[in-house]
């Protein structure tokens, strides 16, 4: 039994949360031409969820309601944080508590390691929304795995100091994690790690020696493809060195590890979200699916599949309730512990609701939504576009539009978002008068 759980009577937890990882790059999840055999360990050791989607298809906004349990735009962040003001479409509202600060103050420790993506600056910094130790990346994307920069600025840092290590960034971001672990185990406190990474998000460049390897074994592969498989198999060692650095340190048996992507993958980069339509950027489910594996290896059976459909920040209050923590009010999310457990999740009715902010001439700043009820799902991908209406259960494909045949279905829907999107337009997504200025 791990020190840190055994002192303190609750699990440790730790969420893996990976960038533009397709669904279907990840064995476990019917991957033909990847081999992820650490994070298919989890799913033999844990559980498999099958029908999980994103908060969005984008990296932000998942990520905003991952540690809030709410829906982006209701934290103020429906679109993508970036590093240049004018093309940044969120501002993450200080005011939510987040996952790990309700963690901190029921006693853990809590960690940020990796990719942060939801603020420059005070006061939404990752020690300032709740984390006690942040190593990683702040910014939205790496120019390089090697350089780190963004538009040739450095946001790596440890705490707030700026730092400049050398090395390929997934490397780091799991020799860091190591250490975390190594350290926790010597402490008689539950912690909460969050390892974001920021792979396979593109750059996708591999180390050269994990390329040669699927060319050597897959010679006729298309080169974007082999790269971005050479890419997450590399992401998989990484998760298996923590996997190793768990057991090392005798914490595995009382700690509940979450793996997920943030969303779909993006299809022109070689990822893979088969068999769904389309990927990241699109409310068709390529760009909404993820892996979504859970282990727990005191609470779990392993081998399990689950095929409830659910959103990722559903994680949120699922881990509170581990904790021992009510889930606070105003949450959009629904704990998991059911399914865990090998009980039946609730079966009434659950919208599920996703919506992107976006700029540039092919969005014009405004949003587009989706919205899934039931067997049936609403969407458009530019908020230029008319809306589709799809029976996912009869055509998961999401191929045969019956807006029009089934109007009164799509206008029940419609108005259904218009609730949402009417909630959502409550919190300020800029902050400052000269926020987004041309």
């Amino acid at each position: 039994m791990g020190a840190a759980a055994a002192g303190a009577g609750k699990p440790n937890l730790i969420i893996v949360l990976t960038d533009d990882q397709g669904y279907a790059d990840v064995a476990a999840n019917g991957g033909a031409d990847v081999r992820t055999p650490n994070i298919d360990r989890l799913a033999a050791e844990g559980m498999l969820f099958a029908n999980m989607r994103a908060n969005c298809t984008v990296c932000s906004p998942s990520r905003a309601a991952l540690l809030t349990g709410r829906y982006p735009d209701r934290v103020g962040v429906p679109g993508v944080i970036r590093t240049r003001p004018q093309d940044s479409w969120g501002y993450f509202d200080p005011t939510v508590p987040t996952l790990a600060g309700r963690l901190k103050e029921a006693g853990y420790h809590t960690a940020l390691i990796g990719k942060w993506h939801l603020g420059l600056e005070a006061p939404n910094l990752p020690n300032q929304r709740g984390f006690d130790f942040f190593h990683g990346f702040l910014g939205d994307m790496m120019d390089s795995y090697t350089t780190h920069l963004r538009e040739g600025r450095n946001y790596m840092r440890r705490n707030a100091e700026v730092i400049e290590p050398e090395g390929h960034a997934t490397d780091l971001f799991t020799a860091w994690a190591c250490d975390y672990l190594q350290e926790r185990a010597r402490e008689r406190r539950p912690f909460f790690l969050y390892l974001a990474y920021n792979a396979p998000h593109f750059p996708v460049e591999p180390p050269a020696e994990w390329l040669e390897r699927v060319r050597a074994r897959a010679p006729q592969m298309p080169e974007r493809r082999a790269k971005n498989v050479a890419f997450v198999e590399h992401l998989d060692a990484g998760v298996g060195r923590v996997l190793a650095a768990l057991d090392k340190a005798g914490l595995a048996g009382d700690t509940l590890v979450a793996f997920l992507s943030d969303n779909g993958g993006s299809l022109p980069h070689g990822q893979c979200n088969d068999p769904w339509r389309d990927g990241k950027q699109s409310h068709y489910d390529g760009g909404l699916r993820v892996p979504f594996l859970v282990r727990w290896p005191s609470v779990v059976a392993a081998g399990a599949r689950c095929e409830y459909a659910g959103q990722s920040f559903d994680l949120f209050p699922t881990f509170l309730e581990a904790a021992g923590l009510a889930p606070g009010e105003g949450l959009d999310a629904v704990s998991l512990m059911p399914a865990l457990q090998g009980r039946a999740m609730p079966d009434g009715p659950r919208d599920l609701y996703f919506v992107r902010r976006e700029g540039g001439p092919a969005y014009g700043g405004k949003s587009y939504e989706a919205l899934i009820r039931g067997d049936w799902k609403l969407l458009q991908n530019s908020p230029y576009a008319p809306l589709e209406l799809y029976h996912l259960k009869t055509d998961p494909q999401e191929t045969n539009n019956r807006v029009a045949a089934e109007s009164q279905v799509a206008a029940e829907l419609a108005a259904a978002l218009r609730g949402h999107i009417r909630r959502g337009g409550a919190v300020a997504w800029q902050a400052g008068a000269d926020r987004g200025a041309p």
